[in-house]
C-alpha cells in the first residue's frame, strides 16, 4: 500500500495545504475571520502582559523587598485590577477563537461532504458498482475529518505572526541582544518544522490510505455477516482485517517515531532560549544596562512562546496529513459526470396509453460482454407479463433501462410511446414502480419505509398494504406502522422486507410495475394472492422477472430471453415446445421442490 505519487513531493505540500485553506476560508469566510481577529487579539494581550510583569517587578514586587519602601494597598489593588483585566480579556479572546474556529471547521466538513455524496448521486450505478461500499464511507467521513484537521490551529497558527512581530519589538525595546537571540532562535524553529514536514509527508499519505483499506475490509466483513457465519470464515476474515490493521500501525510507528524524533527538540527550544536569555539578562544586568522587571518581561515572553510555536509544529504535522486526504476526496470530486439532457415530457396520453412499454432493437454491451444484441418487444397496457430466462440473459439490465439506470448503447427504449430520454426524470420515476429480489430498508420506521417522507394518507397506506399482503402482520408488530426496522430491515423475514418494497412501490400509483423475482422470498399461496390483487384492483402493467412455475403460469404471456433477444413470447404451455425454454423451466421446478 503506497501513497500516490503526487503526494510524496514534500515541497508541494505547502503550496497544497494553503490552497486547501484557501477554500475553506473561501467558502467560510466570516468565522475565519472572526477567530483569527480573537487570536491575534491574545496574542496582542500576551505581550501587554509580559510587560506588566516586568513593570509590576520593577514597580511594586522590588521595592517591596526593601526595607523602607511601603507598597501601598492602592498599588496592591491597581497591580490586581490590571492582571485581572488582562486575564478576562485574554479569556475571552481563547472564547472567540475556538467557538468560531470550530464553526469553520464544521462548516467546511458540511460543504465538502455535501460535494462529495452529491457526486456519489450524481455518478451512474456502474460507479457505485465497481467501488467497495467502505471505500465510499471513508471518502465521506474520514478523510474528509483528516482534510479539515488542518484547520484546528489555524486561526491561532495565524496569530502566531501577530505574537512573533509584537515580540520581537517588544524585546527590541527591552535590549537589541534579546532580539538577537529571538531572531536566532524563531527561524531554527521554523527550519526544523520544515525539516519535519519533509519527513512526514510520505507516511502521513500512507497512513491516510492505510485508513480507508481498514475502513473497507470491515465493511465488507460486517455488510457479509450472513456469508461469513454461513460459511465459516470467521478467522479468515479476522486475518484480512489484522493484516490491512497491521500495515497502518506499521505506518503509524512511522510517523511515531518521526514526532518522537522532533517533537521533542522543538519543544525544548523556546526553554533553551530562555536559557540563553537568562544568562544574558544576568550579564547585562551587572552591566546596569537593563532592570530586573525588564528580564522578568523577556523571559515571560519567551516562555509564553513554547506554547504557540508548539501549535505551528502541531499545524504543520496536520498539513501533509490533511493535503493527502483532501486529495483523496478531489479524485472523487474531479470525475467527470454523465452529461445527461434532462427530458420534459410528461407521461399525458398524448403519444400512447401510459402503461406501455416497447423496447426497439436495443442493445448493450458490458465491456466485451454482450449482453442484450437487437431486442424487441412491446407490452400493452394492463398486461402481465413474465421476462424467464437463464441467468446473465439480460433480465435485471431491462429493469435498469427501463428506470433509466443505464442508456442502451443501441436501439430505443419507449414509456407510453415516449423515448425515456425525453421524459422528466421525475415522471419516469413515478411512472415506473421497481422492486428488487434483494429490497433495501433503511434503519426507520415501517410508515418511512413505505412513504419515504411522501404525503401518504392513513388509508392510502392501509389500502397498499393490503394489497401486498403486509396490513395483518404490520399491525401484529410492537408499534404497528410505526415500529422502527433494523438496519436494512434485519429484524423482518425476507418476504416480509419484500411486501413492504411492494407497498413502497405502489404508494406512488405507477402505471408500470416491474418486479425483478422481487416475491421469491414470499409463499407462493400469498404470491399469487397478490398477484391477483394487484390485477383485479389497480389499473398497471406488471412485468414480472419469474424464477418460479407459479409465477410463470400467473403470466398473461412469457417472454423468453436467451442470448440477449426474445427468443420466444407466447402462454407459458405454448412455450413449452421450445426445447430450451422446457429444459429451463423444468430446471426451475426441480430447484423448488
Amino acid at each position: 500500500m503506497t501513497a500516490p505519487a503526487s503526494v510524496e513531493a514534500a515541497p508541494k505540500v505547502l503550496s497544497r495545504g494553503l490552497a486547501l485553506i484557501w477554500r475553506s476560508m473561501r467558502d467560510h469566510p466570516v468565522p475565519h475571520a472572526i477567530s483569527i481577529l480573537g487570536a491575534s487579539m491574545w496574542s496582542v494581550l500576551t505581550v501587554i502582559l509580559t510587560v506588566a510583569l516586568g513593570r509590576i517587578t520593577d514597580d511594586v514586587i522590588l521595592p517591596s523587598t526593601n526595607l523602607g519602601e511601603d507598597v501601598t494597598n492602592t498599588d496592591l489593588r491597581n497591580l490586581a485590577l490590571v492582571l485581572l483585566g488582562i486575564g478576562l480579556l485574554r479569556g475571552v479572546s481563547v472564547t472567540i477563537r475556538r467557538y468560531f474556529m470550530a464553526m469553520a471547521e464544521g462548516r467546511t466538513q458540511r460543504t465538502w461532504r455535501l460535494d462529495i455524496v452529491g457526486q456519489y448521486l450524481d455518478q451512474p450505478v456502474s460507479f457505485h458498482r465497481s467501488r467497495p461500499t467502505g471505500e465510499l464511507l471513508a471518502h465521506a467521513d474520514a478523510d474528509i475529518a483528516a482534510a479539515t484537521s488542518v484547520l484546528k490551529p489555524l486561526a491561532f497558527v495565524a496569530s502566531v505572526f501577530v505574537l512573533v512581530l509584537a515580540s520581537l519589538l517588544s524585546l527590541f525595546l527591552i535590549h537589541p541582544l534579546f532580539f538577537l537571540i529571538a531572531a536566532v532562535l524563531f527561524p531554527a524553529l521554523a527550519t526544523l518544522n520544515r525539516i519535519y514536514t519533509r519527513s512526514v509527508v510520505g507516511p502521513s499519505a500512507r497512513v491516510q490510505a492505510g485508513i480507508g483499506e481498514v475502513s473497507r475490509v470491515a465493511f465488507e466483513s460486517f455488510d457479509g455477516v450472513m456469508v461469513v457465519k454461513t460459511l465459516g470464515r470467521e478467522e479468515a476474515e479476522v486475518e484480512r482485517f489484522e493484516g490491512a490493521a497491521d500495515q497502518l500501525r506499521q505506518e503509524r510507528i512511522v510517523v511515531g517515531r518521526l514526532r518522537a524524533a522532533f517533537e521533542p527538540v522543538i519543544d525544548a527550544l523556546p526553554n533553551l532560549g530562555v536559557i540563553v536569555l537568562l544568562v544574558t539578562g544576568g550579564w547585562l544586568l551587572s552591566r546596569n544596562s537593563l532592570t530586573v522587571g525588564e528580564i522578568v518581561a523577556a523571559m515571560s515572553l519567551f516562555t509564553m512562546l513554547a506554547l504557540p510555536l508548539r501549535i505551528v509544529g502541531f499545524f504543520l504535522e496536520e498539513m501533509p496529513k490533511s493535503v493527502v486526504a483532501l486529495e483523496r476526496v478531489d479524485a472523487v470530486l474531479e470525475l467527470e459526470k454523465p452529461e445527461v439532457t434532462a427530458g420534459t415530457r410528461l407521461l399525458d396520453g398524448s403519444a400512447g396509453p401510459t402503461g406501455t412499454i416497447d423496447f426497439e432493437r436495443v442493445g448493450f454491451s458490458h465491456g466485451d460482454d454482450k449482453i442484450l444484441s437487437d431486442l424487441s418487444f412491446e407490452i400493452g397496457t394492463g398486461e402481465v407479463v413474465a421476462l424467464v430466462g437463464a441467468t446473465g440473459s439480460g433480465k435485471s439490465t431491462i429493469a435498469d433501462m427501463m428506470i433509466g439506470l443505464t442508456e442502451a448503447g443501441a436501439g430505443e427504449v419507449r414509456v407510453g410511446g415516449i423515448p425515456i430520454g425525453d421524459l422528466d426524470p421525475q415522471e419516469l420515476t413515478r411512472a415506473i414502480g421497481l422492486v428488487f429480489q434483494e429490497t433495501f430498508l433503511f434503519g426507520a420506521s415501517v410508515r418511512e419505509n413505505i412513504t419515504l417522507g411522501a404525503p401518504v394518507s392513513e388509508a392510502e397506506l392501509v389500502r397498499v398494504t393490503t394489497l401486498v399482503r403486509a396490513h395483518e402482520f404490520i399491525t401484529e408488530m410492537p408499534e404497528g406502522y410505526d415500529t422502527v426496522v433494523g438496519e436494512r430491515g434485519v429484524t423482518l423475514s425476507g418476504g416480509q422486507r419484500q411486501r413492504v418494497a411492494l407497498a413502497r412501490a405502489l404508494v406512488r400509483d405507477p402505471s408500470l410495475l416491474f418486479l425483478d423475482d422481487a416475491t421469491s422470498a414470499i409463499d407462493p399461496s400469498i404470491e399469487q394472492a397478490i398477484l391477483d390483487n394487484l390485477r383485479a384492483d389497480l389499473d398497471l402493467t406488471l412485468l414480472v422477472v419469474a424464477h418460479r412455475l407459479s409465477t410463470i403460469r400467473l403470466a398473461d404471456r412469457v417472454l423468453f430471453l436467451a442470448d440477449g433477444a426474445v427468443k420466444a413470447s407466447g402462454k407459458h404451455d405454448e412455450l413449452l415446445a421450445v426445447p430450451e425454454y422446457e429444459s429451463l423451466v423444468r430446471a426451475y421446478e426441480t430447484a423448488a421442490t
